[in-house]
């Protein structure tokens, strides 16, 4: 056999052999990952729930959900150790300060909406009279225009054939 014959075959094993090798790897990291919990230690399930470590035994975990509530988990559910900081910001809503010299940004709108000193001057100068958009209502006519009447209008939805149940008039 040639060797461009034999070559698919050996791609095909060298490509199959790096996807074993990295398959290892990252259950090896959470292997790793899992024997460093410790009670304390706070851990997102990988159902999704957060909780703290109370207890580690060799293949369970006895996680702390809430006050009163303790659930048991194989270690192989954890899906992740979360540091302190971060479980914190999660469970908690605890921000940790590391940029208090930024401005905030705020949840809602109304800092858009408020006014100071040197907006309330500007307005103040500003010339706030109403836009007419060339509407003009019935008080608003000058005397000498007459009032436009609606009654035509209504004299032609009127004047419209009605809808009969198919009775003499049809034939």
């Amino acid at each position: 056999m040639s060797l461009v014959t034999l070559l698919p075959f050996i791609v095909l094993i060298g490509a199959m052999f790096l996807m074993t090798r990295s398959a290892k790897k990252k259950q090896q990291q959470a292997a790793d990952m899992r024997n460093q919990m410790q009670p304390g230690s706070g851990v997102r399930t990988i159902g999704g729930m957060y909780a703290t470590v109370k207890e580690v035994s060799e293949d369970t975990v006895l996680l702390d959900a809430g006050p009163g509530v303790e659930l048991l988990f194989a270690k192989n559910s954890i899906g992740a150790v979360l540091t302190d900081d971060e479980y914190n910001r999660i469970v908690h809503g605890i921000e940790h300060d590391l940029k208090s010299d930024t401005d905030v940004v705020p949840d809602d709108a109304s800092s858009l909406t408020e006014t100071d000193a040197s907006d309330a001057d500007a307005a103040a100068s500003s010339d706030d009279r109403p836009v007419d958009l060339g509407k003009k209502d019935a008080d608003d006519e000058p005397a000498g225009e007459p009032a436009v009447d609606d009654a035509p209008a209504e004299a032609k939805t009127d004047e419209q054939p009605k809808k009969s149940d198919g009775g003499s008039e049809a034939k």
